[in-house]
């Protein structure tokens, strides 16, 4: 039951196109995911996948797949070969434009589907701070940064406006996914729709204007931020964007690509709308595989040479010295062909390995500040599953690869151990080829080390 004022402005809004919309939502909503480019190829994943996957026009490794189709239950869901993504939702990112390298900030991240779609982009070159308010959620979005295996993420749990007094005029490009009434997700969220109300758009729309007011003072002269909401209100959208250009001159709507089904902004729906506003992108699921969007690129003036910085209160992390962790290197030394480039970090027992050039995380509340890369315990080292999962297989020395529909990787990923035969040591757990876990050989017997509270029957 969608609520009854949100139909009459809906009508007010769409005119002769308003039975079409309607009927929508009476259509089962399209389901998609998006292959992670840090572990897999998408032709591979085609060829080989259990399920059918047809391609998401505006996402290059986005897929549809079958209603008949369970990818949240296949091994390599577990294994961070993709991340399952309602297809609209996959817009944003790609036209964030992420490129490696650089410093990207996605400012409301939770669970990550967009955090997870950059770091694609960036392909572990950079740093990317992905943060999330709510405790909770950050916790959420740092699992998910985990499961897919980015190495150079740092995950925060601030306000926005922390987040500005502490940057300035410092990343490349910023994803505001900002926090929105919903309506684009009312056929697929019934909570959603509950929780709706005209007073809600308006504070959405008052908080979305505070969100991207310190957004534009944390992006650096010649930078892009992207905008994006999932609700069809005016005020949360074109009202929003026009409202931000009023008070930032020095910003500009982009013109990005329309593919099928997308529409541009429409100035009438708001007062006062800004100059371009028509360049902005509306996603109708009506039109499209997918559910309702809005979307727009903003870039701001100048350019920066190689040279410029932005400004960091707190500076760059200090990383302690290769002496501190000599357990992880014989660890290195023994069971990995590569070395791990980056700033060593050790909180009490645990190592992790940040990315260079990464902000200091003193005085900011960081779940993850990096890759985790184990526990130092007396005179040994044990590996994190988020190191597994960050590795190819050709990056371990030791490798126990089971087919993904063979008895063996359910029976690891149930938390058993399993027969195997070759030399004592950490093994990295694969299936076909994707990693997914440690496990550990001796006499013959391998020791699972699939996380206890991940263990599940994907079958």
């Amino acid at each position: 039951m969608l609520p009854q004022e949100f139909l009459d402005r809906m009508r007010q809004m769409l005119g002769e196109e308003y039975p079409a919309f309607v009927e929508s939502y009476e259509k089962e909503k399209y389901q998609a995911l998006r292959v992670n480019a840090l572990k897999a190829d998408c032709k591979r994943l085609k060829e080989e996948a259990a399920f059918s996957l047809e391609p998401v026009p505006w996402e290059t490794n986005g897929f549809y797949y079958g209603k008949e189709d369970a990818p949240g239950k296949h091994p390599y869901h577990e294994a961070g070969v993709y991340y399952i993504q309602e297809p609209s939702a996959m817009a944003p990112a790609a036209y964030l434009e992420a490129k490696p390298g650089e410093r990207v900030l996605d400012l409301c991240a939770a669970p990550g589907g967009k955090t997870t779609q950059i770091a694609s982009y960036m392909k572990g070159q950079g740093i990317l701070i992905s943060n999330e308010i709510h405790p909770a959620r950050a916790k959420i979005l740092s699992e998910n940064v985990e499961r897919m295996g980015i190495p150079n993420a740092m995950v925060t749990n601030e306000s926005p406006q922390k987040l500005a007094d502490t940057f300035s005029e410092y990343f490349d490009r910023i994803m505001v996914d900002a926090p929105c009434s919903g309506e684009g997700m009312f056929r697929k969220n019934e909570i959603a729709c509950e929780e709706w109300s005209l007073e809600n758009v308006e504070i959405c729309a008052k908080r979305q204007d505070e969100i991207l007011d310190r957004a534009a003072s944390m992006l650096k002269p010649g930078g892009r931020i992207v905008y994006s909401t999932c609700t069809f209100a005016p005020a949360e959208n074109e009202g929003s964007i026009s409202r931000f250009l009023e008070h930032h001159s020095d910003f500009s709507i982009v013109e990005a690509e329309h593919f099928k089904g997308m529409e541009g902004g429409v100035a009438d729906w708001v007062d006062n709308p800004a100059c371009g506003i028509e360049k902005t992108i509306r996603l109708w699921p009506n039109k499209l595989h997918g559910e309702g969007h809005y979307v727009a690129v903003l870039q701001k003036d100048g350019t920066c040479d190689a040279s410029y910085e932005g400004y960091c209160k707190n500076g760059l992390q200090k990383g302690i010295s290769e002496k501190e962790c000599k357990e992880y290197l014989a660890f290195c030394e023994e069971f990995l062909k590569i070395k791990l480039e980056g700033t060593l970090l050790k909180y009490g027992d645990q190592l992790y390995l940040a990315p260079k050039g990464m902000p200091s995380t003193s005085q900011l509340k960081v779940l993850r500040p990096g890759l985790h890369l184990g526990t130092m315990k007396k005179n040994r080292f044990e590996p994190s599953h988020a190191l597994a999962l960050s590795l190819k297989p050709q990056e371990a020395k030791y490798v126990a690869d089971f087919p993904a529909d063979g008895a063996e990787i359910r029976a690891y990923l149930n938390g058993q151990t399993l027969n195997y035969e070759g030399e004592k040591g950490w093994y990295l757990i694969t299936v076909d080829g994707y990693s997914i876990g440690w496990g550990k050989l001796a006499g013959g017997v391998m020791k699972n080390h699939y996380p206890k509270g991940l263990r599940k029957n994907c079958f």
